[in-house]
C-alpha cells in the first residue's frame, strides 16, 4: 500500500512466517494460491526462498495485470505453478524479463535471493541500478506518485466495489457465561501484571513442588527464600511475620520419679468384665 506521501507500506502479516534463518525449513501451507511457491504446492518443506517467488509473482501482476499462473479452478493452478510454462509478454524491458524469470525459478536454490546472498543479490540486479537503496529506506527518494486526499477518512483511491458496499458489523453473540468465560482467564488483555512479570521475571508463591520445579525458580518478594533440591520433601519455615502465633514446641514429659508407683493402664470399656474375670482367683 502506499502512504498519504506516497511511499511504500508494507501490510497484512496475519498469515506470515517468523524466525525462518539461514537453514530452516518450514512446512506451513498458507496463502493464496497464485502467488505461493511450487515447493509449498507440493509439501516438500520450503525456506525464506519462497518470498522471492512471491515478490516475482506480484511483479509479473503489475506489470502485466494478472499473476503468472492462473486458471479455471484451484487444481489447475497449482499445476501450472509447479509444471507450466512462463509466457512473458514482449513489451517487458529486458531488465524486467531476466528479473522476473529469476525470481520464478522453481528450484529455490537457483532462485535470485535463495542463496546466502539473500536479498542482496536482488539489489544488484540490473533492474534497480537506479535505485539508492539507503536513501529509499530513508524515504528520501521523491516517490513517483502521491495520492491527493481530502481527509484521513479519504477513499476515493479504493476499488468502488468495496467502498459502495454498505457496512455491516460482525455478529455479536450473547455475553459468555461464566463457566465458558473463565477459559480466557490470565490472557494478557484482561491482565496486565503478566506482562509486568515477563519484564521483572516469573515470580510465584512458594508450593510444594517436585525440587526440580523448585531449583529452577528465581527468588521473588514473595518468596525470600532460597530453595535447595531437598525443600520441596519438607514444610518450608514460615513467614516472618505469621497470621497466627506459633505453637510452642513439643517438649517430652519428664521420666516419673523412681519411688512414684507407675499408674495402672485403663483396659478399654469393652474388655473390663474379661479382666475382672480373670483377676478374681488370685484374690
Amino acid at each position: 500500500m502506499l502512504s498519504s506521501q506516497g511511499h511504500i507500506k508494507l501490510t497484512d502479516f496475519g498469515l506470515c512466517k517468523e524466525s525462518i534463518h539461514e537453514g530452516a525449513v518450514t512446512h506451513t501451507f498458507c496463502g493464496t494460491i497464485e502467488y505461493m511457491a511450487p515447493e509449498i504446492l507440493v509439501r516438500s518443506g520450503h525456506n525464506r526462498a519462497v518470498d522471492w517467488w512471491s515478490l516475482g509473482a506480484l511483479m509479473y501482476d503489475m506489470l502485466t495485470g494478472s499473476p503468472p499462473f492462473t486458471a479455471e479452478n484451484r487444481k489447475k493452478t497449482m499445476d501450472k505453478i509447479i509444471k507450466g510454462k512462463l509466457a512473458l509478454p514482449p513489451y517487458l524491458t529486458p531488465d524486467a524479463r531476466d528479473l522476473v524469470k529469476k525470481f520464478l525459478k522453481r528450484n529455490p536454490s537457483q532462485r535470485i535471493g535463495g542463496g546466502p546472498g539473500d536479498a542482496a543479490d536482488v539489489q544488484r540486479h540490473p533492474f534497480f541500478r537506479h535505485i539508492n537503496w539507503d536513501d529509499l529506506l530513508a524515504r528520501r527518494v521523491d516517490p513517483p506518485f502521491k495520492p491527493c486526499l481530502q481527509s484521513e477518512e479519504d477513499v476515493s483511491q479504493f476499488d468502488p466495489r468495496f467502498t459502495r458496499q454498505t457496512p455491516v458489523d460482525s455478529p455479536d453473540d450473547a455475553a459468555l457465561s461464566e463457566s465458558a468465560n473463565q477459559a480466557f482467564l490470565g490472557f494478557t488483555y484482561v491482565a496486565p501484571s503478566v506482562l509486568d512479570s515477563i519484564r521483572e521475571g516469573f515470580s510465584f508463591q512458594p508450593k510444594l513442588r517436585s525440587p526440580r520445579r523448585l531449583n529452577s525458580s528465581p527468588r521473588t518478594p514473595i518468596s525470600p527464600l532460597k530453595f535447595s533440591p531437598f525443600e520441596g520433601f519438607r514444610p518450608s519455615p514460615g513467614p516472618p511475620e505469621p497470621m497466627e502465633p506459633p505453637l510452642p514446641p513439643l517438649v517430652p514429659p519428664p521420666p516419673p520419679p523412681s519411688s512414684t508407683v507407675p499408674l495402672p493402664i485403663r483396659p478399654p470399656s469393652g474388655t473390663k468384665k474379661s479382666k475382672r474375670g480373670r483377676g478374681r482367683p488370685g484374690r
